[in-house]
């Protein structure tokens, strides 16, 4: 376990500010337990950023404490929260409590039936099971401040993560430009946050998409299905585009191509069924019925031999992206290209 590191105290403490569960990390300010669960460190961190800015404010000599729970030893929690003489305000930031042992959990459940006033002890959780009995009870201690750290998956939550982080700086960006951002930079949230910033230093006014193009136009996030809709929709060039993106931004080969046989899976299975209503065949076919729809509408615009072709391409293509080829990235490009030639 790392040594702990502290800063000698010298002020008088203050009372603790207290914070709401489920605040923004922006927002969190010192309360007598700081839960910081969920694995993404970008809003963790600005989170405990947040934390330190407000502990400076009160007392800009506070003692600090920075340990891991894994390793911990019986006992050590209570060195770590024990009152200064001059009752001094301090800081314990227990990091990996995901990973702790068994010792820290007896010891911080014990803890937490009594926190000490002048102590913020911030427990980071990144997930998991394991000791999820000490988030249980923390977030049952009067005054207890939770930020959630979960990672934002939908493209909608990350736009407006981008509105909220512009609003918060008192300037303007447009929809379609916060949106151009996520689009080019959505899969890393910190780096989202840099991207933020540096448009704002580097922009005046309302941050258009023409800003955020300039600055971030020859990079596009792209997934495999993508990538594997366009060229079953028989968008050849766009398909080869998106492709191109997906590679530059670390998609691996075999996701495109597991996209591409799910897709064409799923046009076999429906137009091997026949006509029929769509939920009826939905329950026949375990699909939801909107997906059945659509790909009715897209097995009338394919034809026999071009979907026969493109499924010997991509069965081609997975073979060799698995090591089974001298040229993965060659078969690719022709799987994508043969699947967008089976639109009629």
């Amino acid at each position: 376990m790392p040594a702990a590191k502290k800063t000698a105290a010298k002020s008088p403490a203050k009372k603790a500010a207290s914070a709401a569960p489920g605040i923004p990390p922006h927002d969190l300010a010192p309360a007598p337990v700081v839960l910081l669960a969920g694995s993404e460190e970008a809003l963790a961190d600005r989170a405990f950023t947040a934390l330190l800015t407000r502990m400076r404010e009160l007392d800009p000599s506070f003692e600090r404490t920075d340990v891991a729970a894994a390793g911990y030893q019986k006992g050590q929690l209570a060195t770590w929260t024990s009152p200064s003489l001059f009752d001094e305000r301090s800081l314990v930031l227990v990091d990996g409590v995901d990973a702790a042992s068994e010792a820290f959990v007896e010891d911080v459940l014990e803890y937490l039936q009594a926190p000490v006033d002048t102590v913020v002890l911030v427990l980071r959780h990144r997930g998991g099971n394991r000791a999820k009995k000490v988030l249980d009870t923390a977030r049952t201690v009067p005054g207890v401040a939770e930020v959630s750290c979960q990672p934002l998956k939908r493209d909608q939550d990350k736009v407006d993560f981008v509105l909220s982080d512009v609003r918060r700086a008192r300037r303007s960006i447009d929809v379609e430009a916060a949106r151009a951002l996520v689009a080019a930079l959505g899969s890393d949230l910190g780096e989202l946050a840099a991207a933020v910033d540096q448009l704002l230093t580097d922009t005046e006014g309302t941050v258009t998409e023409d800003a955020v193009h300039r600055y971030h136009g020859g990079r596009r996030e792209a997934t495999g299905f993508e990538v594997a809709d366009a060229a079953v929709e028989g968008r050849e060039g766009q398909a080869l585009v998106l492709l191109r993106h997906a590679e530059a931004t670390g998609v691996p080969a075999v996701v495109v191509v597991a996209a591409l046989a799910s897709r064409l899976r799923q046009l076999a299975k429906v137009a091997g069924a026949g006509r029929g209503r769509p939920a009826d065949l939905a329950r026949e076919l375990g699909m939801a019925p909107w997906l059945v729809e659509k790909a009715q509408r897209e097995v009338r615009l394919l034809s026999p031999d071009g979907m026969a072709e493109a499924i010997l391409a991509v069965a081609a293509a997975d073979h060799a992206v698995k090591g089974g080829g001298a040229h993965a990235e060659h078969a690719l490009e022709k799987a994508v290209r043969v699947v967008a030639a089976a639109r009629r």
